[in-house]
């Protein structure tokens, strides 16, 4: 069964004991008020688990790692987000995550043949366009999402999965090169570095400072695979003349940027604890509080301050289940992030395609746990699969989705005239 590595009735297993464990610790260490709340919580995660067990034997793929893994970083969600300040089942969450995993199988079906997305290239760029049309005109600098009655939308969460397809989409074009000036270059790097600057200060007008740093974290992935790609011919010159103009550009952003981002870069949390630093100071102080095994679910007192479920959820978890859990938390998204390098991608597309993917990921980790713990300036960034938020809860999925296509994806070769069929998908172990 262990031969190499676990099974997948192995996993399911041990998916299983991680939620019945967290559930057992939410039973003996938090006061339950109402037991049928509690009740409910347990039919909500172990019933989420089986239909998602059920779903998955209903259709044959490569591997099932990634499904497993992102059922199982979900029910802990589920039961981080019900837990937080008192025992309830978060039926809203409870929507996001069944959301998130069919978001994750259409990713994964749309983006695992290259040359379909390829084609559909154009589509994807007018639905940036689109998309970034609605958070100039129907958001707000205040309001960075859509609301339509209880509902709330974040266009630019849906950008991210777009911008990454384009980077990896464009792969193909560089042997397709202009000499401008000095310079070769392809018609869709121009297209590229364009819609980046435009995305980028759309962000800043838009006072959205977390996503600066996710997008260009995408760019920037995408133009080491096409410095790297294996046909391009690499100008030195073109490399330092990229590296200067980074450069140039961090200077004047750092410069340049207005009252409210050096504040934030220069504020003093503890000199101005009941101002701009409040947030931090009380999710330090929870952090510390809560030690390495927590007070117990739902006995925090981070629950009163704001944006508790989102913006600094890490430092939440840390004040109810201790850092030990945060951390393997935390641990848990790297390990499945990092099955890229278990089982690499077959293509250049999909592995720009996952280059990305694992950028958005880490640069909103490390936003979000940095930011709270007051190692970086408090951007306000989501901690993918666990902070409340239905925007980034589907997109999160999407992406998990491209991540996996990067493994299993579909080719097709001419035979005869005819396109054969993909090679018979089989089942793995996890």
């Amino acid at each position: 069964m262990f031969k190499n590595g676990l099974s997948y009735a192995g996993t399911i297993i041990l998916m299983l004991l991680t939620h019945i464990s967290m559930l057992g610790i939410v039973l003996v260490r938090s006061t339950i008020e109402d037991p049928k709340e509690f009740l409910m919580l347990v039919l909500a995660v172990l019933g989420l688990d089986i239909a998602g067990i059920v779903a998955f034997a209903c259709y044959r793929q490569m591997t099932y790692t990634l499904d497993l893994m992102l059922l199982c970083i979900l029910n802990m969600s589920l039961i981080y987000q019900s837990c937080f300040g008192h025992i309830g089942l978060s039926v809203k969450h409870l929507l996001f995550c069944v959301m998130s995993l069919v978001a994750c199988e259409v990713g994964f079906l749309l983006t695992r043949n290259h040359e379909w997305i390829r084609r559909q290239k154009k589509y994807i760029y007018i639905l940036i366009f689109l998309l970034m049309l609605a958070v100039v005109f129907l958001t707000n600098k205040e309001r960075k999402w859509i609301v339509i009655g209880s509902i709330s939308i974040q266009p630019s969460e849906f950008i991210k999965p777009c911008f990454v397809l384009v980077c990896a989409a464009s792969i193909v074009e560089l042997h397709k090169k202009l000499k401008i000036l000095f310079f070769y270059v392809s018609k869709d790097t121009l297209c590229l570095c364009g819609f980046t600057l435009v995305i980028l200060a759309m962000q800043w007008w838009c006072h959205d400072l977390g996503s600066l740093p996710t997008f260009a974290a995408v760019f920037a992935c995408a133009l080491v695979c096409r410095l790297c790609y294996p046909r391009a011919k690499i100008n030195k010159s073109a490399i330092a003349a990229m590296c200067v103009a980074a450069v140039l550009v961090l200077i004047a952003a750092w410069s340049l940027a207005p009252a409210y981002v050096q504040r934030r870069l220069h504020v003093d949390i503890w000199a101005d604890r009941y101002g701009d630093g409040y947030q931090q100071c009380e999710a330090l102080i929870g952090v510390a509080r809560g030690g390495w095994l927590g007070l117990g679910p739902g006995n925090g007192k981070l629950c009163h301050v704001f944006a508790y479920e989102s913006d600094i959820v890490f430092t939440t978890i840390c004040e109810e289940w201790g850092l030990l859990y945060a951390g393997i938390t935390v641990l848990i998204i790297l390990i499945m992030l990092s099955t890229c390098l278990m089982d690499p991608p077959k293509s250049y597309y999909h592995a720009t395609m996952t280059a990305g993917v694992v950028a958005v990921f880490l640069a909103q980790m490390a936003l979000n746990i940095f930011g709270s713990c007051n190692l970086i300036p408090f951007t306000g960034v989501t901690l993918p699969f666990i902070s409340q938020g239905g925007s980034s809860m589907i997109t999160c999925g999407f992406l998990v989705g491209m991540l996996k296509a990067g493994q299993s994806p579909l080719f097709h070769h001419a035979l005869s005239g005819k396109k054969a069929k993909a090679p018979r998908e089989r089942r793995q172990t996890a």
